[in-house]
Parts: C-alpha cells; structure tokens; sequence
C-alpha cells in the first residue's frame, strides 16, 4: 500500500514520521503528473507546493485551522490531503472535483477561489470573524508573488496591519532566485526569530528601553532601526513590515523538516505574520521545471516527455487570430499599443510583444490599473488595445465604466474567453460581458461569428472614436477562409444569412453558426428560417431588426451570454420601446445560474444554446401557432 493511500484527512497524516514525509511527496507529484496528463490542468504551480502543502496540514489543525489559497490554481496536494484522493481522478471532468478550491465541494476548502489576489483580505476577514466569536484558531493565506502584483492584496496587507489581527500570510515565490548564501543566513534568522523565546525577549526589551527616563524611547528606537537595518540587509522584509507584519524569509520550500520547524514557530506568534517561501514551478517533473509557462495550464500530454498528445491539426485558435491581426495593424499604424494584465502567453501576444517591445505593456495582474494606464494612453493620442480575458475584466468594472467611457476615450477592449470555457468552472466562464457592458454609455459591444470577423471587428474598434469591445471564445476557430484585407464593419450593422418566412433567428458572435446549422435542420422540418447575425450587442442594427420582426412576428434570440440584461434583452427593449407589438419571443441563453465545470460542447447542450435547442424552441413555437 503506497503512503498516499494511508491518509483520507491531515489527522491520518499527523501520524507519519517526519523522515517518511519526503517518499510521500514523492508520490504526490507522481499522481499528480499521471491525473493531470489525462485531464488537463494547472500542473506547474501545483508541483511546486507539495511540501509547502504537506508541512501546512502536518503543523495546522484543518478545517478548524483555515487554509486559504489565492487563485486556487495550487490546491491539488491540499485535495488529495482532505479526502478527495478517490475521486481525483476526475479533476475538472463533468461532475467530477473542481481544479479550485470550492466551499460547496469539501469542508476543508476555507474560501471558493478562481481569481487572483483575494486571500489576504477574504483571511483577514475570517480572522477578524473568529476574534468577534472568541475562538482562537489560525487563518493561513498563501498567496504566490505573482498575486501580490496586484493592489487588493495590498489593500488586505495595509488593513491587516493596521488592526493587527491574528493570522498568517505565506508568500509562495517560485520565481525570486536567492543565492545559497543569503538563502543560507536568511533561513537562520528566520528560524532564530520566529522562535517564540525570542519574540516574547524583543518585546519585552523593548518595553525595558521605552521605560528608562529621558533616553528610553530614543534607545527604544535605535535599537529597533538598527534591528531593522539589518534585516533589510538579507532580506526584502522591509516592505512587510512597514504594513506591520512580522516577517520571516525568504526559506527554501521544499525542504520539509524545515519548513515544519518554522512554521511550528511562527504559529504561536500573536498578530500578522508573513513568511516568505522560495518554491520551483514545475518541481520533480523535468519537462515542467523546463518550461513552467507552458505547464501552468496544460491539456492532454505525454508524461515521459511532456509532449501534447497527438491529434489533428486543428484550425489557428481565435487568440492566435487576434495575435496575428495585431502585428499586421500595427505594423501599418505605430500608435497601436497592447496592454495585457499578466496574460502575454493567454492572450496571444508574446509575438507582438517580441516584435514592438516598446509598444507592449504587461501590468502584472493588475486589471483596474490596466484599465486606467489605458486610458491615458487614450488621452494622449496612443490607440490602446486591452486584451483581457472576460472574466478578468469583470474586476476592472468601475474603470470602464469612469474611466474610459465616461469621456468616450479611444480605448478598445479584446476580450478573450467569451461564452463558456469549460475545464475551468464558473470562476472562469465568461458569460457576463454583453449584459456588464452594455448597460455603459458610449461604448460599442460587438461579437464575431468566426474568426475573419474578429479581423475585422478589431480594426473597426481601433478605427472608432470612442471605446469599443469585441468578445470572442476560447479555443480553434471556424476554419474559414480569411481575408487578405481587412474591411472594418460599420457600427452597429448586422447581415441577413439566410431568408425565411416562418421563423427569424436573431443571433450573436459564435452561436451564429449553431443558428445556420439549426437553420438546415428547420428546413427539413418544413420551417423557413431568417437568420441574422447581428454582430452588435450596441448597438442593434435597429431598422433591420424592427422591419424584420414586423413582417415575421416569430422570434428567438440566441447567445452565449446570461439572459438577463444580454443581447436578448437588448431585442426585447428595442422591440417595445419602437411599439411593435403581437411578436412571439423566445430568448435563449444561460439562465439565472453559475455554469458548472466541463465540456464546453456538453454544457451548451445542457444549456440549451446549440443548435438543437434552436431547432426545439422552433418546433414549440410552430406548434403554439397552429
């Protein structure tokens, strides 16, 4: 029996001597890299936290101590630790376990995560919650360094010291390299001063020199720069501590017995502590320590050579259309620039980036101040393009709205990831943007129905004078042909695909293709459909829409969007408020729901936005008529 199969909770692996602890780490990483090489996953972030994961359920006591994970893309070990080994296999299948953390699926999972940067504040908040119910168990943040990029978790850090809670923030690094020697004397202090002789002695010292008359407090604070001084001299503490927490790092995270050590130590320490923890990305898996990038978000691969798993070739994806697109305009007009937050590799534009250094910013995950940064490139003449994906933009919701429409500024938005997206849950579907956005003023909404379209529709954003959007969906595109010149579209057109008398579907972005295809399955069923791609959100091609609707008095509206306040209610709307009356409408779209995990084309079916709800909804609608 291998040692992972002994622990079905953290009090199963209390029980395992320290010295076996590296074997099962061993194993961790091995069942891991087999899972995950079928399923798809986040594999390089997870490989580098097993004994940081391990030694946090050996010292802490789970569920009443609370582990929070930021992001959550780091929480596999701490899955297969609290009970979920047996189904692990099933990570991120329909109606299998999340790839995050999820409150729903598991007592153990303290805090639902999906985005970034939320854990210091959502831990700091549970903390302060335990303080109002005077219990005294531990609240753990880990958070990588990539997160701390962004300004929520400063903002977290700023109020945590502040108010001085109880609780602990681990700041996993796997990307800082330390050398052997500052590592070296920077693991000793850390031990030495997270002991807790040591931190009750400088408290007590310290209260001695603030005692003595007329010099105290002046040697109080001395010897407190001095202390200070010497920190910053072998660590990077000294910005934690100016938040007020106690620091302690950087120490090697892979190395177990120390790792336990410390952390026994600093969980006896009252207030906010911050430990500092050095991880490799990819650790104990060659070809992920090679390239750490390409093993964040994996599907399908080899394990003995971390190859892709052979299939056809598939068509270009829509986000190496719109990679490809922007090179070619900008290569014609140098005031196009690219503004990414943190995603070069996700949203295609590590080419561009390469080929017009000075004219790509990365703002780190940093989504609010992608936004404004954007604006006032706008301001200044520069045509910024923010390609961002759709659920990432929801957190920079106040600066679209302020910042860049409330003057119309220039600034286009690329947004990837729109619809359902499917491995990755409902922290991640993209199924909001048309209902947030076009509810602005000022902006112009657009979708494309394949990825010529998206050509077309990005140009058309850069060209306009005032903001635009254009979402798109993860994944290959329709294989169609694509135009050698770009011809932008006029605002707010849409195109007649087909003429019918019985039926007009009116559809947006990609479920313009399920309508054409639903529209040769009506045709069998003797019903003659009008299909519309309508290509914009806002605004609707009114006069096309309105004479249409008046001549076939049977409508449905289809997208990839939440229904409420989507393209189907911008029909509605515009449909009552020009009196055409006597219309029966039948939206489709996701309900009032989160989208759970799993095949994308098995959840537009369960849904009802694929071409055989389109056909369904006709049928009934034919029937009601007659």
């Amino acid at each position: 029996m291998s040692m992972l199969d002994q622990i079905n909770s953290p009090k199963d692996l209390k029980k395992i001597p320290r010295k076996e602890l590296p074997m099962l780490a061993r194993e961790i990483r091995q069942l891991i890299v087999d899972v995950v090489s079928k399923t798809g996953g986040h594999l390089a972030s997870n490989l580098g936290v097993v004994e940081l994961t391990i030694a946090l359920h050996y010292v802490f006591d789970v569920p009443n101590d609370k582990i929070i994970w930021d992001v959550g893309h780091q929480a596999y070990t701490h899955k297969l630790l609290t009970g979920r080994k047996n189904r692990f296999h099933t990570l991120r299948q329909h109606s299998g376990i999340s790839g995050f953390p999820k409150i729903t699926e598991s007592p153990y999972d303290a805090f639902t995560t999906g985005h970034s940067s939320t854990s210091i504040s959502a831990g700091l908040g549970i903390a302060s919650a335990k303080l109002l119910k005077k219990e005294s168990s531990k609240v753990i943040a880990v958070i990588g360094d990539g997160s701390m990029t962004a300004g929520l978790a400063f903002e977290g850090l700023n109020q945590g010291g502040d108010i001085q809670k109880d609780m602990i923030v681990i700041l996993n690094d796997n990307d800082l390299s330390i050398g052997p020697n500052v590592g070296a004397l920077s693991s000793l202090l850390s031990r030495t001063f997270s002991a807790g002789y040591l931190q009750d002695l400088k408290k007590e010292i310290g209260e001695f020199l603030r005692s003595l008359p007329k010099i105290g407090q002046d040697a109080y604070h001395y010897a407190k720069r001095a202390e200070e001084s010497f920190k910053a001299f072998v660590t990077p503490g000294m910005l934690f501590e100016a938040f007020n927490f106690e620091y302690f790092g950087p120490i090697k995270g892979h190395r177990l017995n120390h790792l336990i050590d410390i952390l026994i130590n600093i969980k006896n320490i009252d207030g906010p502590v911050l430990l500092h923890v050095s991880t490799q990305k990819g650790k104990g898996y060659a070809p992920a320590e090679k390239n750490p990038v390409y093993f964040h978000g994996v599907g399908s691969f080899e394990v003995k050579t971390g190859d892709k798993v052979s299939s056809k070739r598939s068509p270009l994806t829509y986000t190496e259309i719109f990679g490809k697109t922007m090179i070619e305009l900008a290569e014609k007009d140098d005031r196009i620039v690219a503004v990414t937050a943190a995603m070069p590799e996700g949203t295609g534009l590590v080419e561009f980036s390469e080929k017009f250094p000075d004219r790509f910013f990365d703002v780190g995950i940093a989504e609010q101040h992608g936004v404004t940064f954007a604006a006032g490139l706008a301001i200044e003449g520069i045509k910024p393009v923010v390609a961002i994906y759709s659920t990432f933009l929801q957190r920079a919701y106040d600066q679209v709205l302020h910042d860049v429409c409330l003057e119309s500024l220039p600034v286009t938005f690329a947004i990837d990831r729109g619809g359902i997206v499917g491995e990755d849950g409902p922290t991640h579907h993209g199924l909001f943007d048309l209902s947030y956005l076009r509810t602005l003023p000022n902006i112009v909404v657009m979708a494309p129905k394949d990825e010529n379209e998206l050509r077309r529709m990005l140009l058309t954003a850069i060209n306009h004078p005032g903001p635009a959007a254009f979402r798109y969906p993860r994944g290959a595109g329709a294989n169609v042909t694509i135009d050698q010149h770009i011809e932008p579209i006029p605002i707010g057109k849409g195109e007649v695909l087909t003429n019918g008398k019985d039926l007009l579907i009116l559809a947006i972005g990609t479920t313009v293709l399920e309508a054409l295809e639903a529209y040769q399955i009506l045709l069998e069923k003797h019903i003659d459909a009008t299909v519309v791609n309508c290509r914009f959100v806002k605004p609707l091609d009114a006069e096309l829409i309105c004479n249409l609707a008046k001549e076939i008095p049977y409508i449905l509206t289809i997208e990839e969007n939440l229904r409420q306040g989507g393209f189907g209610s911008a029909v509605l709307e515009l449909l009552h408020d020009d009196g055409i009356n006597n219309l029966q409408i039948k939206r489709l779209g996701i309900h009032d729901t989160f989208v759970e995990h799993g095949p994308s084309n098995l959840l537009r079916k369960k849904y009802g936005i694929d071409a055989q709800a389109i056909v369904s909804a006709a049928e009934l609608m034919k029937n009601n008529a007659s």
